[in-house]
């Protein structure tokens, strides 16, 4: 894993994600189930979709649940599309506290990505929003796994629309 915090990002072809925790996904840690399998393929097809309008730089923020889900189907898309997968880190650790696999899957993702960028060296009460800020920020649509509830999803996709950033929301 490297770390640039001077990313050159083109707004026009960029997307970011945005999504849920296992907690609130249908399946929770369980993707084997049926609901999860399906949900992965209509997510390669959406990724392909935004491929062919244009969107070549996806940004992830690497939380548990949606955050992974999309990184892993973007990165099996990369080996036939020419795009660019970006995680964008809140803070050093965000990983810690997770479950031993979790931590290894996001370790896998990473090393994987063509960049990372780590927002702050340690956590702060805002690190996490501030990651989905920068990543509405430096994207032209905004790709969301959401429910319809409250929660940090509904909050980042709401500054999307003040921002003038697209939306497409994955309803679960």
């Amino acid at each position: 894993m490297h770390r640039n915090n001077k990313v050159k990002l083109n707004k026009d072809t960029t997307a970011c994600l945005t999504g849920h925790r296992p907690k609130s996904l249908p399946w929770g840690y369980d993707e084997t189930k049926d609901s999860c399998i399906k949900f992965k393929q209509d997510l390669e097809k959406i990724f392909e979709g935004a491929i062919k309008y244009g969107l070549t730089t996806f940004l992830t923020g690497m939380a548990e649940g949606f955050d992974m889900i999309g990184a892993e189907v973007l990165l099996k898309l990369r080996k036939k599309h020419n795009i660019k997968i970006i995680a964008i880190v809140p803070c050093l650790g965000q990983e810690l506290k997770w479950r031993s696999n979790q931590q290894a899957r996001y370790k896998h993702i990473l090393n994987q990505c063509d960049d990372v960028v780590i927002l702050s060296s340690q956590y702060t009460q805002t690190c996490m929003n501030d990651r989905n800020r920068f990543m509405v920020d430096h994207s032209s649509v905004c790709i969301a796994c959401w429910n319809g509830k409250p929660s940090g999803t509904k909050n980042t996709l709401l500054y999307a629309k003040e921002v003038k950033c697209k939306v497409k929301i994955i309803n679960i």
